[in-house]
């Protein structure tokens, strides 16, 4: 059975829900944070904003969460469990890394499957000797997770391989999906058995978890979370493509920081949020950030490194065995290549194969001298095409071979049999460069390991012992690239061009080799694999830091699940409370913007609604009151839109023009009433209009707006961030002021703002003798919050009274710096309406005072 709250996280998802194996019956979890069965947690308390529940376990820990489990797993002849680290696995010696009073525990899968009448037992064991939770996945749900949803539709995906046709790629699958977010449900819940939420951070691994941060995020709202993707992230045009697109990247933002390996990766996934979902990054102190809801997600730039101390482990057992003179013999008199891949399509093996044929067909010198060893690892995963990939490199080599070799020669030595840890550090000893030509890869950690084999034991006495060097052919499309800029960069696509690539490499004089390679040991041995997971946990102690000082809200269903993170005076304005507030005041000013406050933003009838004009008639007819509509729009169509209003006041273009109550004339407040810089402005505006399709000009009396919300997001925000500089260089000298807001660039006269309405109105009050006891002031964008901090300087001016009641508020919860909030324009229409119940209550009480005198 599927618990409710799965069922609405996948409300988005059509059809009926996947059968996930029999339901398990319920167990009490062997660590617990909260009283009782996890499973009576998992609905009831889905939006829980607090995360005060009672612990028993300690402080500062690390929790990671990752498909696999750093163990490795083996059945004895008895039927009972063997297990061991695996000391290759990246999670584990991320541990270096951390602080060692740090507790570091593992939530993952299994790399074999445990019966259900074992998981038990077995969970106890990990949990006890390594400190691991595993995982159980049912084999169907498995099968659906790894094999389809992870394999097959993302990994390829995210290596920019779009499924043109159905042999090729699969077509997205509903069920995948679903089995996909079964799984990250199945890992969250193992999370929980285990969390102390206020002191644990938890770090979430690669692509097969990407919605881990939503369930957590969900049930923790001030949880401390970072997720590192491993393998690339695609272009924004790729990645549009995955009919899930948003849902993803939602669940990414639920983290604390985001880790990529180069900023190639982050660069894409910025472009998504802003193409997407309309998100603008920006960059502190070297910092990158997203604001999302009142929080600041991190993106983190760091490529993993290696664990030099395992590396020379396995150095120095290899030299034991003697693996090293082995291979020197076997290749005696040769100048070895060396190539390590998995079995996969997108590692370029075969390109490899066809750039070595380039070089002996150009350069005759290697023939019979130089020798490409190219080692296959098996593929991780039912990949695609594998078996067609498989014979095409098979028949490269047969060819190369067949038309190269001779009696005791082969140009190439393809190895697809499994190959010792031992025996490849030993390959890594005597290549004289590695080649690398795959089309796209995450990071590829093979270039590293060479070099600091090539460098060999440190104060070690054997033969290797003169001049450090070593060569790499490396492609530009791999993670590891930028940070080797000694290395040969090649495009693999380009077989010629790789071909020279690997003549230039042999054949470069030895003082060359051995600059490139000392300059590559300096950067490998000192951002190895613990300076990258303390660096990674440093900045997500830095982003939540502010995690306890703000309230946090929950929002939305499913995968528009998000946390409002906001001041703590920050509150929804009460209705009942503001209109007892307004019942006491003797001289109120109330001040409305437009669009977004009183008229949706998305509204095609831009006139007010005949209910907001009656209730701000009734508000009018009340004496204490003093209403103004202060907007961005011109004065003409504000003029003639709130006509049937007499007695509401109107400020447009920001204040530009202002028009007090009961008074048909306009009077002017800027500055300057020279608009000659206007001559300039606008054939700069109508020279970006023109280049950017989508955008247009919009005219006023006093300013000059360009927007740019029809254009393409991405290459409109880059054509507004040029004009503002433009704008701002041509501009210097004029009295005007030139700001960027949302999809616009405006350009407008210096002192035009609607806090200096808000202040005009508040001193002219005073002068009439009717000081302000009562402010309404409601808004909803950037320019609003001039009038809310005005707002605050007129009670330091002393233009209000000492006890003035003030209510600034902004539509919608974000950050502001109002300390108010409704949530649309519906809510500020129903408080109109009960402000002006009040007042007809009031009027028609002194109407009978007066009848009665």
């Amino acid at each position: 059975m599927i618990s409710r709250s799965y069922t609405n996280l996948l409300d988005l998802a059509s059809g009926n829900f996947p059968v996930m194996g029999r339901e398990p019956r319920r167990r009490l979890p062997r660590v617990m944070t909260v009283p009782g069965n996890v499973s009576e947690f998992d609905d009831d308390q889905a939006y829980s904003v607090s995360s005060d529940n009672p612990s028993s376990v300690s402080s500062d820990r690390m929790i990671i969460v990752a498909n696999r489990l750093p163990l490795k797993a083996e059945r004895r002849n008895d039927g009972s469990w063997s297990f061991t680290w695996d000391q290759d696995a990246l999670y584990l010696q991320l541990k270096d890394g951390l602080p060692e009073d740090m507790e570091v525990l593992y939530v993952g899968s299994l790399s074999v499957d445990v019966d259900s009448y074992e998981q038990d037992d077995v969970a106890q064991i990990l949990l006890d000797k390594f400190k691991c939770v595993p995982t159980f996945l049912p084999p169907d749900l498995q099968s659906k997770f790894y094999d389809g949803f992870c394999k097959r539709q993302l990994w390829p995906l995210f290596h920019y391989m779009l499924p043109f046709t159905a042999d090729h790629g699969t077509r997205f699958d509903r069920s995948l999906w679903e089995a996909y977010v079964a799984t990250n449900k199945l890992f969250f819940q193992k999370v929980i058995e285990v969390i102390n939420p206020d002191d644990d951070y938890v770090w979430i691994h690669d692509y097969h978890l990407m919605v881990l941060p939503t369930f957590l995020r969900r049930r923790f709202n001030r949880i401390r979370m970072g997720f590192f993707l491993h393998s690339p992230f695609p272009s924004s045009e790729i990645y549009r493509s995955l009919p899930v697109r948003e849902e993803i990247l939602k669940a990414l933002l639920n983290s604390d920081l985001i880790g990529f390996h180069t900023f190639d990766y982050a660069r894409h996934f910025l472009t998504c949020c802003s193409r997407m979902l309309g998100l603008e990054y920006q960059s502190k102190r070297g910092y990158i950030g997203l604001e999302y809801y009142g929080r600041t997600v991190g993106i983190k730039i760091m490529p993993v490194g290696i664990n030099m101390g395992r590396i020379q482990s396995v150095m120095r057992y290899s030299e034991e065995e003697g693996k090293v003179m082995e291979l020197r013999k076997r290749y005696e008199g040769k100048t070895v290549l060396l190539g390590i891949d998995d079995m996969d399509i997108f590692k370029g093996i075969n390109l490899k194969l066809l750039a070595m044929e380039q070089m002996l067909n150009q350069h005759s010198n290697w023939r019979g001298r130089a020798v490409l060893v190219q080692i296959v690892n098996p593929a991780r995963g039912k990949g695609i095409d594998i078996d067609e990939i498989r014979g095409e490199i098979q028949g490269s080599c047969k060819r190369i071979n067949e038309e190269f070799g001779k009696p005791g020669y082969q140009p190439i030595v393809y190895i697809d049999t499994p190959v010792s840890v031992n025996e490849i550090i030993a390959y890594y000893h005597i290549a004289e460069c590695v080649v690398v030509t795959a089309v796209r890869d995450g990071m590829n950690l093979t270039p590293y390991e060479y070099i600091v084999c090539r460098q060999g034991l440190l104060g070690s006495e054997s033969d290797f012992n003169g001049p450090k060097k070593s060569m790499l052919v490396a492609s530009e499309f791999i993670g590891c690239s930028p940070s080797l800029s000694g290395a040969i960069r090649v495009n693999p696509w380009n077989v010629e061009a790789t071909g020279e690539a690997l003549n230039e490499a042999l054949s470069m004089r030895d003082p060359e080799k051995q600059l490139r390679h000392e300059k590559h040991f300096r950067y490998v041995s000192t951002h190895d694999v613990a300076f990258w997971s303390r660096s990674f946990l440093q900045d997500l102690e830095r982003i939540c830091v502010d995690h306890f000082k703000k309230r946090c809200w929950g929002m939305g269903i499913s995968f528009g699940f998000r946390v409002v993170a906001l001041d703590p005076n920050f509150r929804k304005l009460s209705i009942p409370c503001i209109v007892s507030d307004y019942k006491r005041a003797k001289s109120r000013a109330i001040l409305l913007d437009y669009d977004g406050t009183l008229m949706p933003q998305n509204s095609i009838n831009k006139a007010p609604s005949q209910e907001v004009l009656k209730f701000l008639n009734e508000l009018c007819e009340d004496k204490k009151n003093t209403i103004f509509i202060v907007s961005g729009r011109g004065r003409e169509s504000l003029g003639q839109w709130f006509s049937p209003c007499e007695n509401i006041g109107i400020a447009a273009e920001h204040g530009y023009f202002l028009k007090w109550p009961g008074n048909k004339e306009w009077e002017t407040c800027g500055q300057s009433c020279d608009f000659g810089w206007m001559q300039i402005v606008e054939p700069v505006m109508k020279q970006y209009t023109e280049a950017t399709d989508g955008s247009s000009i919009e005219i006023k009396d006093s300013a000059l707006v360009w927007q740019y919300r029809d254009a393409d997001s991405g290459f409109g925000s880059l054509q507004a961030k040029e004009m503002l500089e433009h704008l701002e260089s041509v501009l210097a000298n004029e009295p005007v002021a030139v700001k960027s807001g949302h999809y616009i660039v405006e350009v407008k006269p210096q002192g035009v703002s609607k806090g200096s309405v808000a202040e005009k109105i508040f001193s002219s009050m005073d002068d009439k003798g009717k000081p302000v006891d009562f402010v309404l002031c409601i808004g909803d964008d950037r320019s609003d919050e001039d009038m809310f901090e005005a707002i605050g300087n007129a009670m330091s001016k002393r233009l209000l009274c000492d006890n003035a009641l003030v209510f600034a508020c902004t539509v919608g919860q974000k950050p502001s710096k109002a300390k108010y909030y409704l949530d649309d324009t519906m809510e500020v229409t129903s408080m109109l309406e009960s402000l002006a119940e009040a007042s007809e209550a009031s009027n028609f009480s002194m109407r009978e005072l007066d009848e009665a005198l």
